[in-house]
């Protein structure tokens, strides 16, 4: 018999840093499921990626307490940044500049970010990390 799927949850987890404190161990303390034993596969399955990489992840949880975890890709806002060097993105963005990143760069992130966006080809995959890039008051040169 399947295990009955009793809720998903999504947490956002720095890549290979997952421990009991908050956000995580609040959050899947009460829900009942064992927070050391996420924390363990969550860290060796992140162990390949940058350590700190911001990873959205969606964890499934069951009946019998037992849970799966989906780990996303880093978000265009992190790769955007760190291509362009920068803490963090415009204050008033589409007012001022804060970076600048090549067509090269973008499409560089846009292959990374290909599993996990809403596109059927590169071109598109592209648009949608220039959309994150003009969002945050970074241009391409």
């Amino acid at each position: 018999m399947a295990k009955k799927l009793i809720g998903k949850m999504k947490l956002q987890v720095p890549a290979g840093q997952a421990n009991p404190s908050p956000p995580v161990g609040p959050a899947l303390g009460q829900r009942g499921l064992n927070i050391m034993e996420f924390c363990k596969a969550f860290n060796a399955k992140t162990q390949e990626m940058e350590q700190g990489a911001p990873c959205p992840t969606v964890i499934s949880y069951y009946q019998d307490k037992s849970f799966t975890i989906d780990i996303k890709t880093p978000p265009a806002s992190y790769y955007l940044k760190k291509a362009a060097k920068l803490k963090s993105g415009a204050k008033t963005p589409g007012r001022e500049t804060v970076g600048t990143v090549t067509p090269a760069q973008v499409k560089e992130i846009a292959e990374a970010k290909m599993k996990d966006l809403n596109a059927t080809n590169i071109e598109a995959a592209m648009q949608i990390v220039l959309g994150s890039a003009r969002s945050m008051g970074i241009e391409v040169k």
